[in-house]
């Protein structure tokens, strides 16, 4: 079965917001049966608008669209939708409750074009909002589909569980598609493909690995499709059983997962706990650990030592080699993670000192030099890095070195 995702916005088309709804959708859909067709991203314009759907119900069984369903003027995807499958923009009762629901939850004062939104077209079916304002428009037309959900990532993300379960009443899937994951770390993208020729070639018919890289990371991904009852599933664990079997050690986990998620699960298994010294990732690494459902069972704090006067009276920096070799060196970045397992009482602790940029380089240490230190009871590590790329690019890399070397303590 073939589904459309159309993005309505000119926030999106200027790069203002980040498209993050479609990916959502996607996620959702794919292990129910449903083939992706294309993802189209359009500006608040009537005609574009209606294109895109047009377009999109000719080539798929479902369309689900995004946006444009907001208070204001440009606003007007409701009234396109109407165009298209008919009827007329009426009052729902049940929607107006809804927005005056979410309004008294938030402590705000309902106006008139908010209550507004709660005219839906009479040619819709209204799933109801339990996230925002924007009502949730089911139509039908020809055997075709289209659900309009709202812009807000939160509010779609929300709902998404409710309107697949929707879907999959509606529609019965003729395929089985079935997915497995490994987590690599240790070898780049082209020496994993050469090792993995003879793997890949001896995949049977309807089963495909896919690489997907990341920083420090590669996750492998097998997909297999197939008619119902075929066996997909079976063939999809059996080549997965073999796959883990040809990397190794290599393998990281069985499934997918990021740096952080990794972390918690490998120190969990471990019985070990964390702690973080950040200086140049001011908190990233602690705020990915924590993002992990679970992770208070590990992770037990973070000092940001920005400063150097906090790495210094918090963590216990010597004033003298601060001086004499600079923040950003191998003796101030040990003693930083020393500093994090005295503090915190965790069993293990990585600390980062760097120069993220765009100022603060040289040509002894240039933008992108990042040193880091591994700490246990029986020891430390350190090593420095050399990352390309904008402030944003250095700190996100240095995060993802930072969590994946501590899964190489014990």
């Amino acid at each position: 079965m073939k589904a459309s995702i159309i993005i309505i916005g000119d926030e999106i088309l200027l790069g203002k917001v980040t498209d993050t709804n479609s990916g959502a959708i996607a996620r959702v859909l794919d292990p129910a049966g449903w083939q992706i067709g294309d993802i189209v991203t359009v500006g608040d314009e009537r005609e574009e608008i209606a294109e895109a759907v047009e377009r999109a119900l000719k080539r798929s069984q479902l369309v689900i669209t995004t946006g444009g369903l907001g208070p204001t003027k440009d606003d007007i995807t409701k009234g396109v939708l109407t165009d298209i499958f008919g009827g007329e923009l009426c009052m729902n009762h049940e929607v107006t409750e809804n927005i005056r629901r979410v309004f008294a939850l938030r402590g705000l004062t309902l106006n008139p074009l908010t209550e507004a939104q709660a005219l839906v077209p009479s040619s819709c079916r209204v799933i109801q909002n339990r996230y925002g304002t924007a009502p949730i428009m089911w139509f039908e037309k020809d055997g075709k589909v289209l659900v309009s959900m709202p812009g807000v990532p939160f509010e779609t993300e929300g709902m998404l569980p409710e309107v697949a379960a929707a879907i999959s009443e509606r529609f019965t899937p003729d395929s089985e598609v079935s997915h497995a994951s490994v987590m690599v770390t240790g070898i780049t993208e082209s020496a994993l493909a050469t090792r993995l020729e003879g793997y890949e070639a001896s995949l049977p018919t309807g089963l495909h690995l896919a690489y997907l890289p990341q920083p420090g990371l590669i996750h492998l991904r097998i997909d297999g499709i197939g008619a119902k009852g075929a066996g997909v599933s079976e063939r999809v664990a059996e080549a997965h059983r073999r796959l883990l079997d040809e990397l190794g050690d290599l393998a990281i986990l069985d499934h997918e997962a990021s740096a952080a998620q990794l972390v918690i699960e490998v120190m969990k298994r471990r019985g070990l706990t964390v702690a973080t010294a950040e200086s140049c990732t001011g908190g990233n690494i602690a705020h990915r650990l924590t993002m992990v459902p679970g992770s208070s069972e590990v992770y037990v704090g973070s000092i940001v030592s920005y400063a150097n006067d906090v790495k210094i009276n918090v963590l216990g920096v010597k004033a003298e080699d601060i001086e004499r070799e600079g923040a950003v060196s191998r003796e101030v970045v040990e003693q930083m993670a020393q500093g994090a397992l005295r503090v915190t009482g965790a069993d293990c602790a990585v600390a980062t000192s760097g120069i993220a940029g765009p100022g603060g380089g040289s040509a002894e240490k240039p933008i992108g030099t990042v040193w880091m230190a591994w700490a246990t009871a029986t020891g430390t590590t350190s090593r420095v890095f050399k990352f390309p790329g904008n402030r944003s690019r250095v700190i996100d890399r240095a995060s993802t070195e930072a969590l994946l070397g501590l899964l190489k303590l014990t």
